[in-house]
């Protein structure tokens, strides 16, 4: 930021010496200016990538390039993360590491997000995501699997349940936003989306934007819990980098089309669902979203986390866990059943204490 104060300093005194006229110095500095943002955006995205390289693996699918992280053995676990951030968010928080235990554990960056491709030609709707990820796991090997959704993965999840319901086993919807609703920041965070305009936007003046907002949005986010601080392992500057940022932008515009999409459908649903919502969530409404869901899905179960915001995977990992497990168990799952007490003195057992 202060490169670009020091150009714009240095460009008013040029066009001061050059006689310009108001209109024409002022077009002078709004193009020196981007320039100078365009620069300082490419430098940081570039150190982002170099400190925060793949930490997972590729495959390519119906000619996309997907990066996903892999824990564990047994039966398959798919998490699907949230507008805005990476596949890195579950392992943040501790739930990747803490499902890998007894699940084979697949995060996926989607399309657009960390090290994903998101090619311009695809309107990315939950539908297509959700049949591009299935294709995905299908050249993975895995013939079912359970899906977690979080925030926007919840659409994606929902979807792939949907279509494929003979390969999801079930699924864990987290904060999800199920129900169409008055979004006022739709239309304001949508920019970088746009064709030409939003092109410019996300290369220049978007990412620093988002970088003086980082710390409020991640507040209200968390709320009324403090941010957690494993959360704060996340680079501000992958999430706004600028293909990342157009991802972000266009999942913005698509939330409530495709939430009105999806709710035709969700009395066609086949597989268990276990809902969990935070009581305080600043982000969704958990009474419009959670708790409609529920009454309109007999077989689905409600699970409210008193005094808890948006990030539920942050607050209560393990209850997140038990979901999970009685989803599995449900279904037939062989899996490990947990002994609080055991695991416990194993982590004290390994950490010498």
């Amino acid at each position: 930021m202060t490169n670009i104060k020091r150009t714009m300093h240095t460009m008013r005194g040029a066009a001061a010496r050059t006689g310009l006229s108001g209109l024409q110095a002022g077009l002078l500095g709004a193009g020196l200016g981007l320039a100078a943002s365009f620069l300082y955006v490419r430098a940081k995205t570039r150190q982002a990538e170099a400190d925060n390289p793949p930490q997972g693996r590729f495959v390519t699918v119906d000619g996309v390039r997907l990066h996903y992280i892999e824990r564990g053995s047994g039966p398959a676990l798919v998490l699907l993360h949230g507008n805005g951030v990476l596949a890195n968010d579950f392992e943040h928080s501790g739930l990747l590491d803490k499902a890998g235990a007894h699940y084979r554990t697949i995060a996926f960056d989607r399309p657009g997000f960390g090290y994903s491709e998101r090619p311009r030609g695809t309107l990315w709707t939950p539908q297509a995501q959700a049949r591009l990820l299935h294709h995905a796991l299908q050249r993975l090997g895995v013939e079912s699997a359970i899906v977690v959704g979080h925030s926007w993965g919840t659409l994606v999840a929902l979807s792939m349940a949907l279509e494929v319901p003979d390969f999801v086993r079930g699924v864990v919807l987290l904060s999800g936003y199920y129900y169409p609703s008055m979004r006022l920041d739709a239309p304001l965070l949508a920019g970088p989306a746009i064709p030409v305009v939003g092109d410019v936007l996300r290369y220049t003046v978007s990412p620093l934007v988002g970088r003086m907002l980082w710390r409020p949005v991640t507040r209200k986010a968390f709320a009324p819990l403090p941010v957690d601080t494993r959360f704060r392992a996340l680079s501000p500057w992958m999430a706004l980098r600028p293909g990342q940022l157009r991802a972000a932008a266009a999942e913005t515009a698509l939330m409530v089309p495709a939430a009105a999409a999806l709710a035709r459908r969700y009395p066609e649903l086949k597989v268990p669902a276990t809902i969990v919502a935070g009581t305080q969530d600043r982000v969704v409404d958990f009474g419009h979203n959670s708790e409609r869901l529920h009454e309109r899905l007999p077989a689905s179960e409600l699970q409210l986390q008193p005094g808890v915001g948006h990030m539920t995977h942050y607050a209560h990992p393990d209850k997140v866990m038990a979901a999970i497990d009685a989803i599995a168990a449900q279904v037939g799952e062989p899996v490990h059943l947990r002994d609080p007490k055991a695991e416990a003195l194993a982590r004290a057992s390994e950490s010498g204490t």
